[in-house]
């Protein structure tokens, strides 16, 4: 039942993503298939969240161990969330600096291929600004690598 847990976030989202393309197939707007896609992948990052978070409440109330075995346990659960917490952290800043390195790029590069038609010379100067948006996903990538190493410290 634990490695169905792991499978959750990807069947959502490959479920999400071949319903919306039927449904801009039928002929629902891509706003609407986009933000049903999202709030379906969000439901399965609260359900993924929340369930090991219940179940962890549950087996703390039911059990009736002594008081030196429960505090060793309690420094392992506190060390095991740390890492979870570290772990999510990480997603969380590495996908939302890839998404805006790609707004970024997206309103860019259109940009700096009109300024180079117009004029050639103008290629370098458009190619930083496009440089400048993969800049915040190379941030975001780097404070995640940075976040593993301090999970790391802590021995998990």
């Amino acid at each position: 039942m634990t490695n169905l847990y792991l499978f959750i976030p990807f069947i959502f989202i490959i479920a999400s993503t071949f319903i919306a393309i039927k449904a801009v197939k039928r002929g629902i707007s891509k706003k609407r298939a986009v933000i049903a896609q999202i709030a379906s992948v969000a439901f399965a990052m609260v359900l993924c969240i929340a369930t090991p978070i219940v179940s962890n409440a549950a087996n703390a109330a039911s059990s009736s161990s002594s008081s030196s075995s429960a505090s060793s346990s309690d420094s392992s659960d506190a060390k095991a969330s740390a890492f979870g917490w570290g772990l999510i952290a990480a997603a969380v800043v590495t996908g939302l600096s890839g998404i805006g390195g790609g707004i970024a790029v997206a309103s860019a590069a259109p940009a700096a291929i009109a300024a180079t038609s117009e004029d050639p010379k103008a290629f370098g100067k458009a190619l930083i600004f496009v440089v400048l948006g993969e800049g915040i996903a190379i941030y975001g990538l780097l404070i995640s690598i940075m976040i593993f190493n301090k999970i790391d410290q802590l021995g998990v």
